[in-house]
């Protein structure tokens, strides 16, 4: 299995590593989108996922490693062959999926096509699964997310909204589960993202090149380090992923229990009004993604604190441009966060 820079071993990029966890902790927020300067460690922090996500439970020789207690997200076969009598589905445990989807992929390889091996070897219709089923309950990564192609763009965003992948073409008709959290990442100099899929990010962070003159220097030299020796720096920062794995695993047994008072959900509301967002996706998506920061930091419940620490990533996304004010949207947010929060 190829080794991958540890997430504990990133330098900086507080922001970014911070969305990243939320997202773990509560998949229904909607993903990270992640736009920066190259270089800055876009890609790696979201590889470095897979080495820090605890092996989730499936049930045994399913192909798209349905949840054995999600009776109502379970693929056809699983539906199908679901013991009725209450018996225990046979369930085995498998690693959380990070797939990466390459902006050069066929709309075939990302949704499934016909088995063309067991079609002429064979003579039988079967469906190959794409990478949407090879995502469902992990991560559908795409980098340059912002040069993805119209079509594919559309069909992620109908598969975001449904959670589910439906296949009719070549005689096949195939429907099965497609939940995943959506990762992008990009340069936003090269392009911008359509309206449509920017909404279905939850959290949108920004990274810029350190400006820190030590900060660059311990880049380097973590990553002259790994490249010189993987086995032995991934070594080195097991303990520290052990760690984060731990407090991400107690986040989202604590997450549920996360009280939200209503004083705090009236300034959220409050924040996104005087932001001006658009419906009310940036409200939900805002008390959510404090609710995971909540459970993160180990609190009981929801505090203005909380609200602070997400608010940017949250709502940056959302606001529309105004023509009077040359800040970015970040720093609006700031503003709005300093007049109607509090420091």
């Amino acid at each position: 299995m190829a080794q991958h820079f540890p997430f504990s071993a990133i330098v900086g990029q507080d922001e970014m590593k911070t969305a990243i966890l939320i997202a773990v902790i509560d998949p229904s927020i909607g993903g990270v989108l992640v736009l920066g300067d190259r270089g800055t460690g876009k890609s790696t922090a979201v590889r470095a996922l897979a080495g820090l996500l605890p092996p989730m439970k499936v049930v045994h020789g399913c192909r798209y490693r349905c949840d054995p207690a999600g009776s109502a997200t379970a693929c056809e076969d699983c539906a199908r062959l679901r013991p009725a009598d209450g018996r225990a589905t046979r369930t085995a445990t498998a690693p959380v999926p990070v797939v990466d989807l390459p902006l050069g992929a066929t709309e075939d390889r990302v949704v499934g096509a016909l088995d063309l091996e067991k079609a002429l070897s064979q003579g039988v219709k079967a469906f190959e699964p794409g990478l949407l089923a090879q995502a469902h309950r992990g991560f559908l990564y795409i980098d340059e997310v912002n040069l993805l192609e119209d079509h594919l763009v559309d069909l992620l965003i109908d598969v975001a909204a449904s959670g589910e992948n439906v296949v009719e073409r070549e005689g096949l008709s195939v429907r099965h589960p497609a939940r995943f959290v959506l990762v992008g990442s990009g340069n936003p100099e090269e392009g911008e993202l359509r309206p449509q899929l920017l909404d279905r990010f939850g959290l949108a962070v920004e990274v810029r090149t350190p400006a820190s003159l030590a900060e660059r220097v311990e880049v380097v030299k973590r990553r002259e380090a790994f490249e010189q020796d993987r086995a032995a720096f991934v070594a080195q920062w097991q303990a520290r992923d052990t760690a984060v794995r731990r407090r991400l695993v107690a986040a989202r047994k604590r997450l549920p229990e996360i009280q939200v008072p209503d004083t705090t959900r009236e300034r959220a509301a409050a924040l996104c009004m005087h932001l001006g967002t658009d419906g009310l996706r940036g409200d939900l998506t805002l008390i959510r993604a404090a609710r995971a920061q909540a459970a993160l930091d180990g609190h009981a419940k929801v505090d203005l604190g909380h609200l602070r620490q997400v608010a940017a990533p949250a709502l940056r996304h959302r606001l529309r441009r105004n023509p009077l004010d040359n800040a970015d949207a970040g720093t609006r947010v700031q503003r709005a966060v300093a007049e109607l929060l509090g420091d």
